[in-house]
């Protein structure tokens, strides 16, 4: 198993030690999740920290092998102190994690929790919430919540797939905060329209996955490490972070190709180890 570059306490301390610096800092927690500190206000992107796919697929023709250990155990969520924002960018498990989100909400019930309004009714029931408890997007909208300004972009995986009402079940949110700017993708394919809507938000980091589209996984899938940074140069973010990778062996792929095609098109990035914080300023 890959070993963490932090986890638990040293996790801990090390944001802990942050939450008075200048900029803002990202820590990627694994799979798509991601913790953002900015001063004394933060947003916890799309957390899964528990095993639950790997136990409920352990017995199946799909088994979800944990690839990296956990950077931090759901019930010490508390720990990281007030969370302003949690976001779920679609309904599946390692996105929408019951038991990583339960005890959030056990611990905090001002936690705001920001999903796409096309999942309402299946977000509630999977993680025991009152149905008009979260904050709904959809592509185009956006929505203040305390000091972040969040602006819907729809997410294809694979399909730019919606609902009755022509809301979108996958999405993406690009957050404001003072003079910055990032985006977190969710799962997606780089579809022709995506970099267009990106350019207008000057994007300080982008964070993409590049685990890739391949049918024989039998699950819907993402950018690969090249359009990943391809995505990140021609929509103008000044830095690219990979995520969706290295968490279970059946979905992953090596960061080398990412990181060769953003060295030769000259597209800062920086890929992480789980548990690892990278720290930005203007």
């Amino acid at each position: 198993m890959i070993a963490a570059f932090q986890k638990d306490d040293g996790l801990l301390e090390d944001i802990k030690q942050k939450r008075e610096e200048d900029g803002f800092s990202l820590w990627w927690l694994g799979q798509s999740g991601f913790y953002l500190l900015w001063k004394f206000n933060s947003v916890l992107f799309d957390p899964y920290l528990s095993d639950s796919l790997s136990e409920k697929y352990a017995q199946t023709d799909k088994p979800h092998v944990r690839m990296t250990e956990a950077v931090l155990s759901p019930d010490r969520i508390e720990d990281l102190g007030i969370i302003d924002v949690v976001t779920s960018s679609h309904n599946h498990t390692d996105h929408l994690d019951a038991a990583t989100l339960q005890p959030i909400w056990r611990q905090n019930r001002l936690t705001q929790f920001l999903i796409p309004e096309a999942n309402r009714g299946f977000v509630g029931e999977r993680v025991g919430l009152e149905i008009d408890f979260p904050l709904g997007l959809t592509e185009g909208e956006s929505k203040q919540i305390g000091p972040f300004e969040f602006h819907g972009i729809a997410s294809a995986h694979n399909e730019l797939e919606t609902d009755e009402m022509g809301r979108h079940k996958f999405m993406g949110f690009v957050v404001k905060f003072g003079p910055f700017a990032v985006y977190h993708s969710g799962d997606t394919l780089l579809y022709d329209g995506l970099i267009e809507k990106l350019r207008p938000f000057n994007l300080d980091v982008a964070l993409l996955p590049i685990n890739g589209n391949k049918p024989e996984r039998r699950v819907a899938g993402n950018m690969n490490g090249v359009e990943a940074a391809r995505c990140a140069k021609e929509s103008g973010a000044k830095w690219v972070i990979p995520h969706h990778f290295e968490m279970f062996e059946f979905n992953t792929a090596s960061p080398d190709e990412f990181v060769a095609e953003c060295e030769r098109i000259g597209q800062n990035y920086r890929v992480l180890r789980a548990g690892e914080r990278f720290d930005y300023w203007n």
